[in-house]
């Protein structure tokens, strides 16, 4: 039997104000990530970070929230997405905490922007790109059933970005009438009505709250806590840079300022502040809408506004594009609304803002259920939180959450098997690594070690401390651990480095380029007398990393834990596709995108000069998809895009030369997309993986390798990757398709007949295609007992899609 658990999920959040919601009973946060969920409890003492991705959706995910049944008490999770469906997912009765399929509700035409709901409430409302608005009533008898209620059409056309229900009443009578407050591309929010019963669920606009001078980017509901009458608040959040409050008060409203044409104050102008009263009436009630309060000091656009649950204190948090997180709060002499703490960073770079074309700033931020926490979406797709410290009485930041928010090209573990790299489409290069402390043991990114204008495609380690990736340029860049990493690594994860003296200083993007320079270098001088650069400072805050007690916070991981560039390897002519290193650490292997014979070749360096090998070799006529040394790096082998595998064996003369040794032009019917060699043996046996939905293992025979069983697929195979060692006399060897499924095969030494050992679950499997396996190596060099050994209860596969995740699943018991 074989047991295979998820052990570290590393994803970024969308970029999206509504992609994301903390529920109050199950203490978890869920957020679209790509066209996945995320779950992850930000409050949980292990730091596990996300715990389980739900997959279900066919793009990306839009808006999340969570509803409670009023009549069953049902968990559901609501997910919309640019699929233009909404899904709902059901709490599972034995693990509250993991969501299963329910129902999905169709009919958008559109990308589905925002969802509300409302507690007691059967009926949630959806908004969409389509310019429409639906409500539907939720049913849960055995299963969940949506029944579509009624499409309402914006109009004037606008896409409805925000969208806020809630009961009128409540007073617990059996009528409740329920308000709708929509908004979006447009500057009003219109105001809808309607009573919540079987005769009359259907919504009418009944006002338009107009004021605003931008988009409403969010909209947020709340019971005013200083009313006796049970008065609501609609918080509306604009990119106009403001939050206006209004008030929904049942009774009618009176005037105490005397309404007159024109007021002699305001030389004839406009009042830009009006407090005309909306006067709406149901279910027999009347009630009237005012305007409340203007909430202003962001300096940029505002994206969310939430209000906090703590049925104690009222208070709204605000997330700014000016990479800022607000919590307002009412003066209880006064009555004025006012900032009483301000998180995030002041104008920190300045042009960085909307106005220039950034999408920069936080562009969400969620209270926790008890109101003593906040956390904030960062333009890089991380988590960051704050906690409320009441000694201090000040909020503290904790430790968030950080992950890729495109396609992960790349991992590879480093030699010692301590820590795993990732490379990704957008455009960063992270470490991610154990944090030991006190018997507990989570995974977190550690250092973002490469931050690129290009996108990236691929990644190779040079031993512990040096790494080479390419992109989409022309040329491959080398890096190197800064001492802080270098420290940080042994401190928290147990890792033993290389002295000090033989690791760079920590690193900087100088002004005006692209390549992260050691902090020292004569480039950063002439850049600290040209351009005042904060060399000193920037040397000054680095340090401190490697005294932490903690993984670093998103903030340093931006700024501070870059490696420095140590060289360039030029050559190609198009972007780089694929990278290997030898295992002596003494060449690097590199190809590029090619449509001709002149630019299908292989190019190789010597890491001791850092000088090509020439010539290059040639054997291909299309793009070359991998390449992977030989355990014993006598042999490099290559596969592509024009169906062929090619072997090139090493001189034993001239060690960094190689030849071509066989090759076979029809080694697949489509197009080879992976390779990968098995442990040492003395006949050789590598797999190539293809279009074609097949794996082929080839062993040597004579000067060939011939073709000696097949594994049948039901998808393309995009990866493979064989465990490093043996075990009882066979290989395990790991596939990847392009459908996210991974499957483990065990391969007999001697006669190479293979078994099916697993499939990984569907439901913890990637939803897009696997880009590269990595097996995780035996751990070298830690002190005192890690896990994740190549041994006889556990083993560790880091997989890395294109649904932007990194993965490290636990396989267990492989050899019962």
């Amino acid at each position: 039997m074989v047991f295979i658990t998820t052990d570290y999920i590393s994803v970024g959040a969308n970029r999206h104000p509504a992609a994301a919601d903390w529920d109050k009973q199950l203490d978890v946060l869920a957020f679209g990530a790509d066209n996945n969920v995320a779950l992850w409890s930000p409050r949980a003492n292990s730091h596990r970070g996300v715990y389980s991705l739900i997959v279900g959706h066919n793009d990306k995910v839009n808006v999340v929230r969570f509803y409670t049944c009023p009549v069953t008490g049902a968990k559901l999770l609501l997910t919309g997405s640019v699929d233009r469906t909404i899904r709902i997912w059901r709490s599972n009765p034995e693990d509250s905490r993991q969501f299963n399929h329910a129902c999905t509700l169709e009919g958008h035409t559109g990308s589905v922007n925002a969802i509300a709901v409302a507690d007691g409430a059967d009926i949630i409302a959806t908004g969409a790109t389509d310019g429409s608005v639906r409500t539907w009533r939720l049913r849960l008898h055995e299963g969940v059933v949506g029944q579509l209620l009624e499409s309402i059409p914006m109009t004037p056309r606008f896409f409805p970005l925000g969208l806020s229900l809630a009961l009128l009443r409540a007073d617990g009578k059996a009528e409740k009438p329920i308000m709708l407050a929509v908004a979006g591309t447009t500057n009003v929010v219109q105001i809808y009505v309607a009573e919540d019963s079987i005769t009359d669920p259907y919504l009418k606009l009944c006002a338009t709250l107009s004021g605003h001078e931008g988009w409403v980017r969010s909209l947020s509901f709340t019971r005013d806590k200083q009313s006796q009458s049970g008065d609501l608040l609609l918080a509306s959040a604009s990119q106009d840079k403001y939050i206006r409050l209004w008030r929904v008060h049942r009774g009618e409203v009176a005037t105490s300022i005397p309404t007159e044409d024109e007021d002699p104050m305001l030389g004839g102008l406009e009042p830009t502040l009006t407090n005309k009263a909306h006067e709406v009436e149901t279910a027999g009630s009347k009630y009237s809408i005012t305007f409340e309060a203007l909430l202003f000091g962001n300096e940029d656009w505002v994206y969310s506004a939430t209000w906090n649950p703590d049925p104690e204190r009222q208070q709204l948090l605000s997330a700014s594009a000016d990479n800022t997180l607000t919590i307002w709060e009412q003066d209880q002499a006064s009555g004025v609304w006012m900032t009483t703490e301000r998180m995030g960073e002041i104008s920190v770079q300045k042009g960085s803002t909307t106005a220039t074309g950034s999408t920069g700033g936080f562009w969400a931020g969620l209270w926790s259920p008890d109101g003593k926490q906040v956390v904030s979406l960062s333009r890089t797709g991380s988590w960051k939180l704050w906690e409320y410290d009441a000694d201090s009485d000040a909020w503290v930041q904790g430790l968030g959450i950080s992950g890729h928010v495109r396609s992960v090209n790349g991992i590879q573990w480093d030699s010692s098997g301590g820590y795993l790299l990732s490379t990704s489409a957008d455009q960063t290069t992270r470490v991610h690594a154990q944090w030991v402390r006190g018997g507990m043991r989570s995974w977190h990114e550690f250092s973002r070690a490469q931050v690129h204008g290009y996108d990236l495609n691929c990644i190779d380690t040079l031993g512990p401390t040096r790494f080479v990736s390419g992109a989409d340029e022309k040329l491959l860049r080398v890096f190197n651990v800064p001492k802080p990493i270098a420290r940080l690594l042994e401190n928290l994860s147990d890792l033993e480095q290389v002295t000090d003296g033989d690791l760079p200083d920590t690193a900087q993007i100088p002004v005006l380029g692209l390549s992260n320079k050691s902090v020292g270098d004569d480039g950063l001088l002439e850049d600290y007398e040209k351009y005042g650069t904060e060399v000193g400072l920037s040397q000054a805050t680095q340090t401190p990393l490697s005294d932490l007690d903690h993984p670093p916070f998103e903030d340093q991981l931006a700024r501070y834990t870059l490696w420095p560039e140590h060289e360039k390897l030029y050559g190609h002519g198009y972007e780089i596709s694929a990278v290997a290193v030898s295992h002596d650490n003494t060449l690097i292997a590199t190809a590029c995108k090619a449509s001709s014979i002149d630019h299908a070749v292989i190019r190789l360096y010597d890491t001791s000069s850092w000088n090509e090998v020439k010539p290059p070799l040639v054997a291909h006529s299309l793009t070359i998809t991998d390449l992977c040394f030989s355990q014993d790096d006598c042999y490099l082998l290559s596969v592509g895009r024009d169906r062929q595998w090619a072997v090139f064996q090493r001189s034993e003369q001239e060690p960094s030369v190689f030849s071509l040794m066989t090759s076979n032009q029809k080694g697949h019917s489509r197009m080879i997309l992976g390779a990968a060699w098995a442990p040492k043996l003395d006949n050789p046996v590598f797999a190539t993986a293809g279009r074609d939905k097949s794996v082929k293992i080839w062993k040597r025979t004579g000067d060939t390798f011939e073709c000696k069983s097949v594994i049948s697929l039901k998808n393309p195979v995009t990866a493979l990757s064989f465990l490093d060692s043996l075990q009882n006399g066979a290989f395990w060897l790991a596939a990847g398709e392009d459908n996210g499924e991974i499957s483990l095969h065990q391969i007999s030494v001697d006669s190479l007949e293979v078994k099916h050992l697993a499939t990984i679950d569907n439901l913890i499997s990637p939803s897009k295609a696997i880009t590269q396996l990595s097996w995780r190596p035996e751990i070298k060099g830690l002190n005192g007992e890690a896990g994740g050994e190549t041994g006889n209860e556990s083993v560790e596969l880091a997989v890395a899609s294109e649904d932007t995740a990194t993965r490290l699943y636990a396989i267990s018991n492989l050899l019962s």
